[in-house]
C-alpha cells in the first residue's frame, strides 16, 4: 500500500507529477469536482492545527468526497489509550484514505504499517511535514519556473523546524541548490540533517547569525516562527522567539525577484507591512497547498485501486 510519510518516498519525477497535476487544477478545476465522488477521507489530528486539517478537508470536498476524523486526541479512542495501530487498522473500515497528524515522531508510519489504506504524514512532532513541502515546491516552482540552481535562504527555527528538514530534503536533490542558514546558535539545524543530506548530497552550504547580510544572495527566504509548543524551557522561548523579525526596511537589499516564503502560522516574525510587497508569498503557500494535497489524494487512491 502506498503513502506519503516522508517527501522522499516520491521520486523527483513523481513530484514533477503531482506539480503538473495541480497545475492543471489550477488551470481546469471543474475537470476535478467529482474525481472523488463517494470517497472518503480520514483526518487523524492528534495535535492542533488550522491550515494543514482543514487543507485537506478542502481538497477532498473538492475533489467531490467526503470527510470524517477528529482535530484533537481528546475526543478519540487515544484518549482512552487505544494504539496508532489499532486507530489505523479501524478507521480502516470507514475510509478511503487517511490522513494524519501525531506529535510522536513515527506516528504516521506505525499508522500506514498497520492501515490497509493510504496513509499521509500531516505532521509528526518536529519531523516532518511532507505535504508542506508539496506546498513548498509548488511555490517555489510557480514563482521560479524550476528547482535549479537557486539559493534558500531558511531563517528562524532551524531545530525543531519540520517543515525546514522536508524542503532541504526536497531541494537536496536538484542540481545547483545552495543552502544559507540563518539562526541563533541555539536554533542551529540539527548536524545529522546537515551531514546526512546536505553534505551527504554535496550541496554547499554557509551557517550565520546576521540575516540583512545574507540577504543579497538569497533567491527564496523561508521564514519560520520560534514554536513555543517544541521548547521544554519557557525561559529559553521568551529569550528566542524575537531573534529574527522580517521588516521592509530589512529587505531593502534583497534582490528583486526574491520569494519570501513561510509555513505560517505567523506570530511575528514577518511584519504585517511586508504583506503588500509583492515578493511575499506565503499566502500564496497556503493556497498552493490545497491543490498539492487534491493532486497527492488522487495518486495515492488512484494506486491503492481505490479511484
Amino acid at each position: 500500500m502506498r503513502s506519503m510519510i516522508d517527501v522522499l518516498d516520491f521520486s523527483v519525477e513523481e513530484l514533477q507529477e503531482l506539480i503538473d497535476t495541480a497545475n492543471d487544477i489550477i488551470e481546469h478545476p471543474a475537470a476535478y469536482s467529482e474525481r472523488c465522488h463517494g470517497k472518503k477521507l480520514a483526518t487523524l489530528f492528534f495535535e492542533p492545527s488550522t491550515r494543514t486539517r482543514l487543507s485537506f478537508e478542502a481538497a477532498m470536498y473538492e475533489l467531490g468526497g467526503n470527510v470524517i476524523g477528529f482535530s484533537e486526541a481528546a475526543s478519540s479512542s487515544a484518549a482512552k489509550g487505544e494504539s496508532v495501530a489499532d486507530t489505523a487498522k479501524v478507521i480502516s473500515c470507514y475510509a478511503d484514505i487517511i490522513a494524519m497528524r501525531h506529535p510522536k515522531e513515527g506516528a504516521p508510519l506505525v499508522a500506514a504499517m498497520n492501515a490497509s489504506i493510504p496513509v499521509i504524514n500531516a505532521g509528526d512532532g518536529g519531523h516532518n511535514h511532507p505535504t508542506q513541502t508539496l506546498a513548498d515546491l509548488l511555490t517555489i516552482y510557480r514563482e521560479k519556473g524550476g528547482f535549479e540552481n537557486l539559493t534558500l535562504g531558511f531563517c528562524g527555527d532551524l531545530k525543531f523546524g519540520r517543515t525546514v528538514h522536508s524542503l532541504i530534503n526536497a531541494m537536496s536533490r536538484y542540481p545547483g541548490t545552495k543552502v544559507v542558514l540563518i539562526s541563533p546558535e541555539e536554533l542551529k539545524l540539527p548536524s545529522y540533517v546537515k551531514k546526512d543530506v546536505l553534505a551527504a548530497k554535496g550541496v554547499p552550504y554557509v551557517q550565520t547569525t546576521d540575516l540583512e547580510g545574507a540577504m543579497p544572495e538569497l533567491d527564496i527566504l523561508y521564514m519560520t516562527r520560534v514554536q513555543r509548543e517544541r521548547f521544554f524551557n519557557e525561559e529559553d522561548y521568551l529569550r528566542l522567539k524575537d531573534s529574527y523579525i522580517l521588516t521592509p526596511e530589512k529587505l531593502k537589499n534583497a534582490r528583486k525577484d526574491l520569494s519570501i516564503m513561510h509555513p505560517l502560522p505567523r506570530v511575528n516574525e514577518i511584519s504585517v507591512a511586508v504583506d503588500d510587497d509583492p515578493r511575499a508569498c506565503y499566502f500564496k503557500q497556503v493556497l498552493y497547498g490545497k491543490y498539492m494535497r487534491m493532486a497527492l489524494i488522487l495518486k495515492l487512491l488512484k494506486e491503492a485501486g481505490r479511484l
